[in-house]
């Protein structure tokens, strides 16, 4: 797979994502469905955003690696939260593991 990253602008690099990507060649596509503070139980946890915000990239990571995926390969990321107010604290969170992953992606918040 050929990703080409475009950013006209330089600011959104301090957020860690991109305006744009465009993908070529692509062998095959995962699509997954959105993923929660959720307990292999289905149980939904009750936790401080920091907490949900781990547990539901722990579970994006582990649904992208038991398809036999790489997380570096993630071309979109959309985030929902019920509060940007409790979840910028903690963006941080993401933007490490974005960063440790090796992704670069388009990001949209609501």
């Amino acid at each position: 797979m050929e990703k080409r990253i475009i950013n006209p602008w330089q600011w959104q690099n301090e957020r860690s994502y991109a305006q744009a990507v465009e993908v070529k060649q692509v062998q095959s596509t995962l699509y997954v469905s959105g993923q929660t503070a959720i307990s292999a139980d289905g149980i939904s946890s009750s936790a401080d955003m920091e907490t949900q915000l781990t547990e539901a990239i722990a579970n994006l990571e582990q649904v992208i690696t038991e398809a036999g995926y790489d997380c570096s390969g993630i071309v979109r990321l959309n985030i929902y939260t019920t509060s940007t107010k409790d979840l910028w604290p903690h963006f941080p969170i993401l933007q490490h593991w974005v960063e440790k992953q090796g992704i670069e992606q388009a990001l949209t918040l609501l």
